[in-house]
């Protein structure tokens, strides 16, 4: 059976461009503070905490294929017995960088990885990084859980795909600008209302570069209530879950129900 509840908690991440080892071991300090603090079920990492978004030269920071990433939280998951979703990092893989996104369950073992679909072209993202081209569906606890990457939120068709797939979950992980603040919160909102499903958002702070990233890293419930939401800075925000609602949510608006597919052109 699903489990009811799931305590999620959020590390809100103040990375250093370009600076990998000190990145890994910040990350790793949060992670455990945040199960001493808060004993979730599951903690989360933002967008590619282990670069920043993103150094000129990838090639002297980014991980290689994944493995210490791998290492470090299959280890720490294993040892806190705590389910990670472990951001995204820069990832040298196949002669190319990607970004990409892995979630380790509570015995260490790799869940699932994903490259991030959609790249950030007002950035240049697609000129540093290659594209996925695979959804990001796993189980969590029982529940049917999606992620996805910062500008994947951007495209509502993604999301609700992934809804109609059977998605009660659906985990963000971004590096999105201050000045674009309200529009992560708006999208975030949208996302979680009209798939009636939770969204927990893991958005990073701090500066880098000349990029000023706006935090507010936030857990939303089906109705789009905020269950939790953090300010500009680092810091650790914590939610509980109750999936018992999503059930009496969708049969009194039953927006999957009502869906008219044969009409829609996308």
């Amino acid at each position: 059976m699903p489990a009811e509840r799931l305590r999620v908690a959020c590390v809100q991440m103040d990375m250093r461009l370009g600076d990998a080892d000190g990145n890994f071991a910040h990350a790793e300090e949060l992670v455990r503070a945040a199960v001493e603090r808060e004993r979730p079920d599951v903690v989360v990492l933002p967008e590619t905490w282990n670069t920043g978004f993103f150094p000129k030269d990838l090639s002297t920071c980014a991980d290689r294929d994944g493995q210490r990433t791998r290492e470090t939280f299959s280890r720490l998951a294993r040892e806190l017995n705590v389910h990670i979703v472990a951001g995204s990092v820069a990832d040298a893989r196949g002669g190319r960088f990607c970004n990409t996104a892995y979630v380790f369950d509570r015995s260490g073992a790799l869940t699932a990885s994903y490259d991030k679909i959609h790249a950030f072209t007002p950035m240049g993202e697609q000129l540093a990084f290659a594209q996925g081209d695979a959804l990001c569906r796993f189980s969590l606890e029982g529940h049917d859980c999606g992620l996805i990457i910062c500008y994947d939120i951007r495209f509502p068709e993604l999301t609700r795909t992934l809804a109609l797939q059977g998605m009660d979950l659906l985990f963000v992980v971004s590096q999105w600008p201050e000045k674009r603040s309200p529009h992560l919160q708006t999208l975030s909102r949208a996302r979680a209302i009209e798939n009636q499903m939770f969204l927990v958002l893991c958005n990073s702070c701090g500066t880098a570069g000349e990029t000023r990233y706006g935090g507010g890293s936030a857990l939303i419930d089906p109705w789009g209530e905020t269950l939790a939401q953090a300010g500009r800075e680092e810091e650790i925000l914590a939610a509980d879950l109750d999936f018992s609602v999503i059930d009496g949510i969708r049969s009194s608006i039953n927006v999957f129900r009502d869906r008219r597919p044969e009409l829609y052109h996308v």
